[in-house]
């Protein structure tokens, strides 16, 4: 009888304040959370090879050390994926990047995508940002990312040194030159020798995957896998 009253004060709940899928805002029903049972299923997939075969990605295989470039979704503006992504970044949803981060891992395991890795390590935000926000996003990724795969992750390796602003609405160029020589490793010997995934929201011109990327090779990383949830079309 309790498990009755109680389904009937969720169905109250839901009818009087209902909850809305993160994707495509629409009313959920049951169980489902954050993202409803239909967009789940339909959010649209990067092909497997596209964001290794697009111009960016070049970038990251000229480096011998980059074991392969994923993205999980195809970012479109106004789209169901910058609704996600708007909700995680801007709207205080952290767990948004958890179970977006799941999602890829679960689909990568599924089709044998996962690759080898001893630490999954988190694009990092200036502290400033980091505290207007609350939480880094991309920590929110890795977190999921890790709790399918089992591999630990860690959002203290890489640290921001020099506040920029946004790199939204900027060009390729103004891309790169907004985040020349801001990273820096904090824990070198940490990374030294391992097999790293590193993790960001959105693959754009890959400017700030790029900076990252140089550090952790300085560092001594063996190789870097980059993953990001979302890629712009190209």
């Amino acid at each position: 009888m309790a498990f009755t009253w109680k389904t009937y004060w969720h169905d109250f709940v839901d009818l009087i304040f209902p909850r809305c899928c993160e994707a495509c805002k629409e009313a959920m029903v049951g169980n489902e959370q954050i993202i409803c049972t239909q967009c789940r299923a339909t959010l649209p997939r990067v092909e497997s090879d596209s964001v290794a075969r697009s111009a960016v990605a070049a970038k990251f295989v000229a480096y011998k050390e980059v074991t392969g470039v994923a993205s999980f979704l195809v970012f479109t503006k106004r789209g169901k994926v910058q609704n996600l992504l708007h909700a995680l970044k801007y709207q205080n949803k952290p767990e948004v990047g958890v179970l977006l981060g799941k999602m890829m891992a679960q689909e990568l395991k599924e089709s044998d995508g996962c690759p080898a890795a001893d630490l999954i390590v988190s694009v990092p935000l200036h502290e400033k940002r980091r505290k207007e926000r609350g939480y880094n996003q991309s920590d929110a990724i890795a977190e999921g990312l890790s709790e399918i795969t089992g591999i630990p992750w860690s959002g203290s390796m890489l640290a921001r040194i020099r506040y920029t602003k946004s790199q939204t609405g900027k060009t390729k160029t103004e891309r790169q030159e907004n985040v020349k020589d801001i990273f820096e490793a904090v824990n070198p010997q940490q990374i030294q020798g391992k097999r790293v995934i590193l993790v960001d929201d959105v693959l754009t011109t890959g400017a700030t995957l790029e900076s990252c990327l140089n550090v952790l090779l300085r560092a001594g990383c063996d190789n870097i896998h980059i993953m990001t949830i979302a890629a712009a079309q190209q």
